[in-house]
């Protein structure tokens, strides 16, 4: 009887989906795009920032990969908790170039 309910629980667990998280970043300047899709994730963009949801990938990743198409992130939270300073850091060195100061500068 035992063995037949241990069996029965390894398939329950077996059978659970993993559990996505959800993800924002607010963006030092606004994104040019409401949509941006990057490897494990589809964003929605909007006046407060990102925001997308996935199971596949971990924190820096997800923001690096966001940082390198919208540039420097101010905030990255996981279900509502932001990532450590240092984390947000090593995010934002794979930020895309802000070239609004580079225009300005120019003129």
């Amino acid at each position: 009887m035992s063995r037949a309910l241990l069996a029965l629980s390894s398939l329950a667990l077996l059978a659970t989906p993993a559990v996505s998280a959800t993800y924002s970043a607010h963006i030092a300047t606004h994104p040019e795009s409401e949509r941006i899709i990057t490897r494990d994730i589809a964003w929605t963009c909007g006046a407060d920032g990102c925001v997308g949801s996935t199971a596949n990938s971990r924190p820096l990743v997800l923001c690096q990969l966001l940082a390198k198409k919208t540039g420097r992130i101010d905030v990255f939270a996981v279900d509502g908790r932001p990532i450590a300073a240092a984390e947000l850091e090593r995010c934002n060195a794979a930020a895309r170039p802000d070239t609004s100061k580079a225009l300005a500068n120019a003129r």
